[in-house]
């Protein structure tokens, strides 16, 4: 797929090299996801989970019913393994260079092949998860009085899942339709709805779950200030 090019590097039939540069890329040309942790100097550095799912996407076509699981981290330079997914769909493990699983994936129903509308599917729901901070998770934990350490922030992309009704739309949109956080002690589970429309006939619908750790009580003060500094990350980072 043209759009995923630039961001990875193919090794062989059913490997990929991505480096910090390129996973960093991908998250602030594509996802609009200015997070620090992929940064490429960033000792934290992991590659997007969101270029994992547009590259599955890409390899194994976009499926009626799909669901991805986020198991380990991706450091820079890693090369991933795409096994062989049947005709019929199924379940594979991406793994990593230590043949470690790093997503899970289960997909079924009629297959996608059309460029173009795996690319609708993939711009809509990076676009719209590459934006949940500060857009959709700052009013969040406001509302439930907590927060994350904002000097170590640790929001972890648990999974996400969508259905289609049918693969035959015309074109494709995202929209936020319901969002909660259940905490549990200092954790959090942040889940995400949304629904796919082609024009204004809803097509489908998903989430997406992230984990929340090392909860403490909000602080406006500290918040607003986490919440200016992306924004002046993000402002910076375009005006180059």
């Amino acid at each position: 797929m043209k759009l995923l090019q630039p961001y990875n590097t193919p090794v062989d039939d059913h490997r990929v090299q991505i480096s910090a540069t390129q996973g960093s890329q991908f998250a602030k040309q594509v996802a609009g996801d200015y997070n620090p942790i992929h940064d490429p100097e960033s000792s934290r550095f992991c590659v997007p989970g969101d270029l994992l799912f547009a590259l599955a996407l890409s390899r194994y076509g976009a499926r009626q019913s799909m669901q991805f699981q986020f198991l380990e981290l991706i450091a820079g330079d890693s090369v991933l393994t795409f096994p062989v997914l049947g005709d019929d769909g199924g379940a594979v493990d991406i793994v990593n260079d230590r043949n470690k699983p790093v997503m899970a994936m289960q997909a079924g129903g009629d297959v996608i092949r059309d460029t173009d509308k795996i690319e609708a599917i993939v711009q809509e729901y990076v676009a719209f998860s590459g934006h949940n901070f500060p857009h959709i998770l700052l009013p969040l934990i406001q509302q439930h009085n907590v927060m994350v350490n904002p000097k170590r922030p640790l929001v972890i992309y648990e999974r996400m899942a969508f259905e289609l009704a049918h693969t035959n739309f015309q074109t494709l949109t995202l929209e936020l339709t319901n969002s909660q956080l259940d905490i549990e002690g200092k954790r959090g589970r942040a889940t995400l709805e949304f629904e796919f429309k082609d024009k204004d006939k809803v097509i489908g619908a998903g989430s997406k779950a992230l984990l929340l750790s090392g909860l403490r009580p909000y602080d406006a003060d500290v918040m607003n200030k986490v919440r200016d500094d992306y924004l002046a990350r993000v402002a910076a980072d375009r005006a180059d």
